[in-house]
Parts: structure tokens; sequence; C-alpha cells
């Protein structure tokens, strides 16, 4: 383990088929007036909602509610949810949803008090917020961000053609989270299996960084082994419980600091995925399918030693009498068959993408330097054209 490195992680996590009834023991820590905030309405056709609510009566809250958080949540969104929090002089913000729910309620909560334009502030300059917070909690219906358990938050300006994340400290963490599979169950296969890729592409933003001999890497090939375990379950069983609950624990140690520790980390496929969604609102976890083959391929020959790890230790590649390259590329060709079986998203111009938007979505992906090769404009590009091909 190279460097110096902190951990803590504040949020309080409630996981199983009574994990709701947290609420109970949560609730009477925060103040009267509360936020809930969920998504298109989802939850009350499966009846969470009328579960929270009756809950949150029974606590004696007053309740202020913002819907129709949508799955990529706009700047006009947050200033809408900024507005509601703030008329309410809510105390506490309880987000019940998906990642883009429990994203948006964190925004929210960092807003309120902001002096300055939200946007500009935490998303342009990414300065670190100073002003009063309003604690958030969690209650999720879809496993994949990771979002119940870090200072993530991701908002996108269609103006500006700009999908931006944010990762604050600590601070922000939601306070809790409610983690029940079965409330994963109804969702589409469409979603799901987009959730499935957002957790494993968190995995390997994080392991494809480093040359030591890291403990953290030993958990993520683990993490991503009992993944591709239960993603093929799931796809076939949609309600295996069993599955399913690995997979809302996976996509939550997927994200949420442990697994950096140690690491630089890559993040270029969510760079380049986040302005692919901020040109066509594609759905996350698609976007991320889409670019991550032609980004691996065209990487792996600068860090040829990890890929080859990869392919031995995720993907049980027999080694024997084979090039290193050989190795690695049958890794990715493995990985590349259980995305394809599984139903994933293997082109962007499958998610609207067309020759004249390439350029446009180059100059608005952030390059960062952590990964095995630090890209340019035009490298960018060419990745993009190879996902266009698939």
């Amino acid at each position: 383990m190279l460097g110096n490195f902190t951990y803590s992680n504040p949020t309080k996590l409630y996981f199983g088929k009574d994990s709701l009834n947290g609420l109970n023991e949560e609730l009477p820590k925060y103040g009267k007036n509360v936020l809930l905030v969920y998504g298109s309405g989802s939850i009350k056709k499966n009846g969470i909602y009328d579960e929270v609510i009756k809950i949150l009566k029974a606590n004696n809250k007053e309740i202020f509610e913002d819907a129709g958080v949508m799955p990529n949540p706009t700047v006009e969104k947050l200033y809408e949810g900024w507005l509601r929090a703030k008329k309410g002089n809510v105390d506490f913000i309880l987000a019940v949803g998906g990642g883009s729910v429990c994203d948006y309620a964190k925004a929210v909560s960092v807003s309120v008090y902001c002096e300055d334009d939200p946007w500009e502030k935490f998303f342009l300059r990414m300065e670190d917020v100073d002003n009063k917070i309003i604690p958030v909690g969690c209650v999720l219906t879809m496993a994949g961000t990771g979002s119940e358990m870090n200072g993530g938050t991701v908002i996108t300006n269609h103006d500006s053609k700009l999908k931006i994340g944010h990762v604050f400290g600590e601070n922000v963490f939601p306070k809790f989270s409610i983690m029940n599979p079965v409330y994963t169950f109804t969702l589409p296969k469409y979603q799901m299996t987009a959730g499935f890729f957002d957790i494993m592409s968190h995995i390997l933003e994080q392991y494809f960084s480093g040359t030591d001999d890291n403990t953290s890497d030993y958990i993520m090939e683990g993490l991503l082994k009992s993944l591709i375990h239960s993603s093929e379950i799931a796809v076939k069983k949609p309600d295996d419980y069993e599955a399913r609950s690995n997979i809302m624990w996976i996509s939550t140690w997927a994200l949420n600091t442990l697994i950096a520790k140690g690491k630089s980390t890559d993040w270029m496929v969510h760079m380049i995925g986040q302005s692919v969604g901020a040109y066509t609102d594609a759905t996350h976890g698609m976007t991320l399918s889409a670019i991550s083959i032609p980004y691996y391929k065209y990487i792996m020959p600068y860090g040829i030693e990890k890929f080859k790890r990869f392919a031995v230790n995720v993907w049980n590649i027999n080694a024997e009498g084979k090039s290193d390259v050989q190795i690695a590329n049958e890794g990715l060709a493995c990985m590349e068959k259980w995305m394809k079986e599984i139903g994933l998203v293997m082109s962007i111009k499958e998610l609207g993408v067309t020759e004249d938007m390439l350029d446009g979505i180059a100059k608005s992906s952030f390059i960062l330097e952590g990964g095995y090769k630090v890209l340019n404009h035009e490298e960018i590009i060419s990745i993009l054209k190879e996902s266009m091909k698939a």
C-alpha cells in the first residue's frame, strides 16, 4: 500500500428485508420539516411511498414533497429543489429512489444555504462546501451508483452540454441509508443491467491504476467475481434475493471510498461517459458500457501487468504458454462476452451519438491523470469512433 491516507465513513447502513424499520430509529434525530425526494412515481406503484409516508407521519414529521427527479438530474431541477427546501425551512432531506435521487438530494443539501450560484460554485469552480448543509438520508430502490454511502453528486447542464460530478467530503455523506434488496426487484431489465455495469465500472476505474501489491486490488477482484456471478443469476431471475442482495452490497463497497485507498484511480471512462450523457441524456451505466471496451483495449499496452492479472484472477484465464498480451486480450474478450450476455449497450451509436457530436463530446470530457495513459483530444475521439463501430 503506497502513500498516506485517512479513512472514515460516517454513513450508517440498515440492510435487509426489515431495514425500513431503521427510519423509526433515525428520524427522531432530526427536525420536524422533511423534504421527501423521489423520481417519476414508481415508488407509488410499488407501495414504497405509502410505507415511507406512514413512518414519517408516525414520527410527527411535516412532509414537503419534491418529485420528478430525472435519471440525469439537471441544473434546473436543482434550482427547483433548492427553492422547495428553502420555502419549507427543511430540516432533513429523505431521498427515496436510485442513485440519481440520492445524488440530487445531496446537491440540494449543499445548495440551500449557499450564497453563490451552486452550479458555478460546486460544479464549475469545484469549490468545497463552506455553508450550512441539510442532512440527508436515503431509502435505496436501485443498486448501481454507491451514492448511498458517499459524498458524490452529478448534475447535468444541457445548455452548456456538461455533466459534472462533484465528490464532497464526509460532511455531505448520507447520515444513514436503508437498503432492502426487495425494493430493486421491480426495476426494468435495462435499468437493472445498467446498474450492474455502473458497479463494475466503479471498481475497474480504481483497479486499473497503480503497480504496487495493493490490498485494495485483492478486495476488488473478489467484488468483481461476486458481481459477475450474481448478475448472471439476476438477469435470468430478477427476484432472486441472494443475487440481488449480493449485488446491492457490492454496489455500496464499490464506491464508498474504501477500495480507493492507496490507489491513484483512473475515472476516464466516467469522464467520457458523462460527456456522452450530456449530449444524449442516455442512461449512465449504458454510456459507461459503450465506452469501456474501446477504452480498455486502448490503454491495455500501458498497464499490461494489471490487465494480465485481471484476466487470470477475475476471468480465470489459463496463462500457460501465452504471452502477456494474449492473456490480457482474453480477459477483455471474456468481459465483452459477459457484457453482451447480460444485455449491455456496446456502442454509443445505440445511445444516439452521431458523428457530428464526437468533437464536442471529446472537448467536454475532463482529462484526468490517474490511469495508465493520459489521453489527449484526438485519442478520445479515436476511442469514441471505435465505440461507434461496435
